[in-house]
């Protein structure tokens, strides 16, 4: 295993722990800052879309940089916009500077550093390397998350935006370190050569899938804090201990749904949705049973991440030799998918349907997510073109190689 993945990991680690740390803090912040519980989570849907933003805008104005240039400086911007975080003296700064800054370098960071990833190893696993670099999410869950929430809960949840600008600044050194130092290719293919993968109706089908997929298990996650407590009769001090099994699933998840990628991407899309799905009903009926909780908290972790690495490779796949900014957009695809989802969410619960109405969104949106693949498949197969399925896919990301 090339060191470089694990700066990348490393990065991903902080940038996870930015994004879902919030989560298990939005009862605190809403108290301190005097907001409503669907204006908490603008928290997380207003970074979702920040990051959809930076994952296209940014990425397509660095496509021709140095990488390692490119993604050192942009671990300073999100370095700058949680210190800001941690520093906000109010939920409008907080909100429309310090999170928004950090989300800006997340898309095109994880955009730009799977094309990186798959690029560093042999074709036949490309799948499992763009998981290992999405594993500093899922670490951040089971180690960061966890512990940042419980941080917050006893000295206050500015203290956990301190520990991660500290874990920044380390990741920056990490990413210095052991990214290769590649220059820059004056033939690499430019921005009008990557707009082209857009036209390929594959590329669109896999965003679709991305937003309602990931939309889905997010309309549940972005208020489980309060689905654990006011439902399931935890108490506070249990949220972190939970967010730890959710973190262990999704940990899981995300490293034999790379596995499976690599044999076959749509196999692997349609078994995990289809179990998310189940597991959301399921979770949406039994909340108020505790074990059920534990169980299905568990499981809806590792379902939901289970098709990350999947989705990322079926796109830059079907986007042949222009993959950066297709990699980029589907970034900015799972945080639409955010947004939309918080958003939902939050509405289902102002409306009435009480902490587990986010669970029955999510259920939906998975739905959806499920049709758009069947969808995709037929309607590549009716194209007769092969499925996006493992080492299939693979010749067409050597471009990739070159182009890094």
């Amino acid at each position: 295993m090339p060191l470089a993945l694990l700066a990348l990991a490393l990065g991903g680690f902080g940038i996870g722990l930015t994004e879902f740390v919030i989560a298990g803090l939005l009862p605190e912040v809403a108290q301190d800052l005097q907001v409503s519980e669907a204006a908490a989570g603008m928290l997380i849907s207003g970074y979702a879309l920040s990051v959809a933003v930076g994952a296209l805008g940014l990425t397509a104005l660095v496509n021709r940089l140095n990488r390692k240039h490119v993604l050192s400086g942009l671990m300073i911007l999100f370095i700058a916009g949680n210190l800001v975080s941690a520093l906000a003296p109010s939920y409008e700064l907080l909100l429309l500077l310090g999170r928004i800054l950090s989300a800006l370098t997340h898309g095109a960071f994880f955009g730009i550093g799977a094309v990186v990833a798959a690029s560093l190893v042999e074709r036949s696993k490309q799948a499992g390397a763009i998981a290992l670099m999405f594993g500093g999410l899922t670490t951040a869950n089971v180690l960061g998350v966890p512990l940042g929430t419980l941080l917050g809960q006893q000295l206050g949840w500015r203290s956990t935006f301190w520990a991660i600008t500290v874990i920044g600044v380390l990741a920056l050194i990490g990413m210095l370190v052991l990214l290769p130092d590649r220059p820059v290719d004056k033939g690499a293919p430019g921005l009008r050569h990557e707009v082209t993968a857009f036209r390929n109706r594959q590329v669109w089908f896999s965003l679709g899938v991305t937003v309602l997929g990931f939309g889905g298990m997010f309309g549940a996650f972005t208020y489980i804090a309060f689905t654990l407590t006011g439902v399931s009769g935890f108490a506070s001090s249990w949220v972190p201990g939970l967010l730890i099994l959710f973190g262990l699933g999704m940990f899981a998840g995300n490293l034999l749904g790379g596995r499976a990628a690599d044999r076959s991407v749509p196999l692997t899309l349609v078994v995990v949705l289809s179990s998310l799905l189940v597991v959301m009903i399921a979770f949406a009926l039994l909340a108020g049973s505790q074990i059920a909780t534990v169980l299905l908290l568990m499981a809806m972790g590792a379902f939901g991440f289970a098709t990350v690495p999947a989705l990322q490779t079926r796109i830059m796949g079907d986007a042949g030799e222009a993959p950066t900014l297709a990699s980029g957009a589907n970034i900015a695809a799972f945080n639409v998918g955010n947004a939309l989802g918080a958003w939902l969410g939050g509405l289902a619960i102002t409306a009435g349907g009480g902490y587990t109405s986010p669970l029955w969104v999510g259920a939906a949106l998975t739905a959806g997510a499920l049709l758009v693949l069947v969808v995709a498949e037929n309607s590549r197969r009716r194209a007769g073109r092969p499925s996006a399925d493992g080492t299939q896919d693979i010749p067409q990301l050597t471009g990739i190689h070159e182009h890094v």
